[in-house]
């Protein structure tokens, strides 16, 4: 299957490259090009297979939730010239991510079931068990790294170490809890569940920008609402659509991201069931029908389609 593992373009003008962990991201003066690469991470880890069709469906469901929040917040987005492709404004980064949170789960969950009760400066009532609804949204930013792990961090800290101004931090929770209820709503359309997800913003000619994706499943987790409440008064576990299945197969063969552990090999069977589950993900997600936009060579595909938008601009 052809897949986007890696790119090496050279684009006219390009100014500079980074390697995420599932983007390449080639920067020119005033924007930048984001390819979403077929590529997986699990605990900060970039898993060694790549997942077809993967980059399209993170990329094509942000493009969609971006377009369907722009009357909340600015964002990036100028154009999206192939399945696999993002061009947008460059904004000077805020050092943090704005997660929130309307369940517990994931993170929180684990967190909460190691007996503490505060997380990232915000108190938890008493009482709650795995995936219950929390009782409003919260906000549990985390530091932006650009190797290794994301770092828990309060609002208190935020401040204290002047990451970010005090008036454009309230903004930033503002624009978060806006966006959180704007893809709650979208999501209970389509009979899912919300359940947290993270945002990234930036700054462009001193304006807030939201950037990078939104609501994915790289970035998201999704109940499906029916059946939410008898499994939860059952003690059940919740039918997620979400990367979490990844992190439980990852766990169940012995690999948490540790120092010393060994990612366990992924069957060409696995590898598609991902693939599957993600093309799943879009279409519950958008309610859109997923085309598979199959490439003899996606690599020229992407890289001509890029071409043709940067002469469309001069």
């Amino acid at each position: 299957m052809n897949v986007i593992k890696n790119t090496n373009f050279s684009f006219p003008n390009q100014t500079n490259f980074y390697k995420g962990k599932v983007r390449d991201v080639y920067s020119f003066e005033n924007l930048l090009v984001m390819v979403a690469s077929d590529r997986i991470s699990a605990f900060d880890v970039v898993l060694p297979e790549a997942i077809p069709f993967k980059g399209q469906v993170l990329n094509q469901i942000a493009e969609h939730f971006l377009n369907a929040t722009r009357d909340i917040v600015p964002n990036w987005l100028l154009a999206s010239p192939d399945p696999n492709v993002s061009v947008g404004l460059k904004c000077e980064t805020y050092p943090v991510e704005m997660v929130v949170r309307g369940y517990l789960a994931g993170h929180a969950w684990r967190t909460y079931k190691a007996g503490l009760r505060t997380l990232c400066g915000v108190t938890l009532p008493e009482g709650l068990k795995e995936n219950d609804k929390l009782p409003t949204p919260i906000i549990t930013p985390t530091t932006k790294a650009h190797e290794g792990h994301d770092e828990d961090i309060s609002r208190e800290e935020i401040l204290a170490k002047g990451l970010v101004p005090e008036d454009e931090y309230v903004q930033l929770e503002n624009y978060t809890l806006a966006l959180f209820a704007k893809g709650t709503e979208m999501a209970a359309e389509q009979g899912l569940i919300l359940v947290d997800t993270k945002y990234e913003f930036g700054k462009k000619d001193g304006q807030i920008t939201l950037i990078d994706e939104i609501h994915t499943p790289d970035s998201s987790r999704y109940f499906y609402a029916e059946g939410y409440q008898e499994r939860q008064d059952n003690n059940q576990s919740q039918k997620q659509l979400s990367k979490e299945f990844v992190r439980e197969w990852l766990i169940a063969n012995g690999f948490q991201g540790k120092e010393g552990q060994v990612v366990p090999e992924m069957s060409e069977e696995w590898v598609n069931q991902i693939s599957e589950r993600y093309i799943e993900l879009f279409e519950q997600v958008t309610g859109k029908k997923f085309v598979k936009n199959i490439s003899e060579n996606i690599l020229s595909r992407v890289e001509e389609n890029v071409n043709n938008y940067l002469k469309s601009l001069n």
